[in-house]
Formats: structure tokens, sequence, C-alpha cells
């Protein structure tokens, strides 16, 4: 059977090191993450310095160097060797499908995460298994290392994924549609622009994001009136409406009557199913 993982493990260096893939190149994909220190690597000729948390993602055939000790010294002439990465050398159809489907850098600075990396270290510890037949398990966590990957990398550019990058956004109205929402801020959220957030949001869910908000806050409201006994008032100031004229008459042109017309008749339904219900004979 075909070994998705090839090799996967974590390195830390405290003196020089290289190491190369030289022509034809790298046999396998190589995804390898610098958590710690400085390292410097050559592809295709080019050389690039690495920092804390740039991964960087390379296909077979690639031309690849990695050095590490060979970065510029400090400030006084010194220069301390330490450099950390995780790596993972992987091959199979489902990794060159994933691969290929979407356009990605090579080379990406994400924020810290430990999911990442607990994810990376049970692949690693699963790897290390040699005699238990654990393929299935390694093969599932490498699609799962990558597709977590790969949100990482439609966060860090929301223009890479629409669909995501507007369910971030939902996920924001719905976390603070109580508070005193501003477009601003759910366009900072995602990194885009207020012009192109709304954009995005209303081609995804075809309405605008204050349209999106005003559903929950009515919505919410509705809930408020069937099963508590707070006030029109409390409930209007719950659900996050900055008056309570406001809120009737957002809920009026939502359900065509008032609030207090709508608890009224949801409340004669109540009664009346529970009316209705004490009239049955036991069965």
């Amino acid at each position: 059977m075909m070994q998705d993982v090839l090799l996967c493990g974590y390195a830390y260096h405290t003196s020089k090191f290289c190491t190369a893939h030289r022509t034809p190149g790298l046999q396998n994909y190589l995804i390898r993450l610098q958590t710690e220190g400085s390292s410097i690597v050559l592809v295709d000729g080019h050389e690039t310095q690495l920092v804390p948390w740039d991964i960087i993602f390379l296909p077979p055939g690639t031309v690849y160097e990695l050095r590490v000790g060979a970065e510029p010294s400090t400030m006084d002439g010194t220069s301390k060797i330490a450099s950390g990465d995780y790596y993972l050398f992987c091959n199979n159809e489902w990794i060159e499908g994933w691969w290929n489907r979407s356009f990605r850098p090579w080379r990406v600075n994400i924020d810290p995460n430990e999911t990442l990396l607990t994810l990376w270290k049970q692949l690693i510890l699963e790897k290390s298994h040699l005699n238990e037949d654990n393929h299935e398990l390694t093969s599932h966590l490498l699609r799962t290392l990558c597709l977590y990957l790969e949100r990482i990398i439609s966060e860090k550019d929301p223009s890479h994924n629409r669909p995501y990058t507007a369910s971030r956004m939902k996920r924001y109205i719905e976390s603070h549609v109580v508070d005193t929402l501003m477009i601003e801020d759910v366009a900072k959220y995602v990194g885009l622009s207020v012009p192109r957030a709304s954009q995005v949001f209303k081609e995804c869910f075809g309405k605008t994001m204050i349209q999106y908000a005003m559903e929950i806050r009515l919505s919410g409201a509705v809930d408020r009136m069937n099963y508590t006994s707070m006030t029109l008032g409390e409930i209007s100031d719950s659900c996050g409406f900055k008056s309570y004229t406001f809120f009737h008459r957002a809920f009026k042109e939502k359900y065509g009557v008032s609030p207090s017309v709508f608890r009224n008749k949801s409340q004669e339904k109540s009664t009346l199913f529970h009316e209705n219900r004490k009239a049955r004979p036991s069965e």
C-alpha cells in the first residue's frame, strides 16, 4: 500500500546545517513550518530567509536547499544558531488534487496556531509507530492537517476564499449583534475594505450585513416574547436596538403588527394550546 506520509518530524538545530535536493529536485510534496529562530531556503535558485511561523509549500520537481547558520550576524557581530521547524514529505492522489485545486503562495507567514501544532505532533506520533497498521489514521490526519492549513491561508488572504470569508463575517455579526455593530468593524475583522466586504457578503448571502443583523435581532425578540416574561422595553434593549421606537418600527415592518399585538396573539395561542391538551381524555 502506498504511504501517504513518507517523512514527518520536528528538527531543532544549534549548529550549522545544510540539506540539498538538487536536480531533478524534490521527489514528493514538502510542507515545512519554521517555528523558532530562522533559516535560509534556496528554492529554484532564489534565496529567502524564513522567520518564525513562515510556512512553505513546495511541489515535486522543486530544486530545494535548506541552510541553518547562514543568516546575517547580530549587531554585535555574533551569531547564535537556533532553528526549529516541523516538516512533512507526502505524496498520493488526494494530496495532488488538494495541492492543485486552488492557488496558494509557496511561502506564507501565519499567526501562531496551537491547533496546527497539535495536529502536526499527532501525525508525527502516528508515523513513528512503525509496527502498527495505522495507514488509515495517518491518511486522515494528513488530510485534516492540509485542510486546516487551507483554512489558515484563507483567513490570512481573505480574497482567496470568498465563501469562507463571508462565513467569518456572518459569525462576527452573530457574536456582536447586540452591540453597536459597525460595518467598518466587520470589514476590519476579515481584512477587507468596507466596499469589498459588503460586496462579498451580499454576493454570498443575498442580503446586506445590516439586513442580516436586523433578522437576528428580530428573531431574538420573537423568542423572548414567546418564552420569557421580559417587558417589551427589556426585549428591545437586550436585542441590540437603539431605542424602543426603532424596535417598534422595525418589528411592525417585518411582521405586519406591533410587538404588543404580536405578543398578545402569541400568548392567546399558547393558552389555547394548553387548554386543549388538558381537555384531551387520558390515553
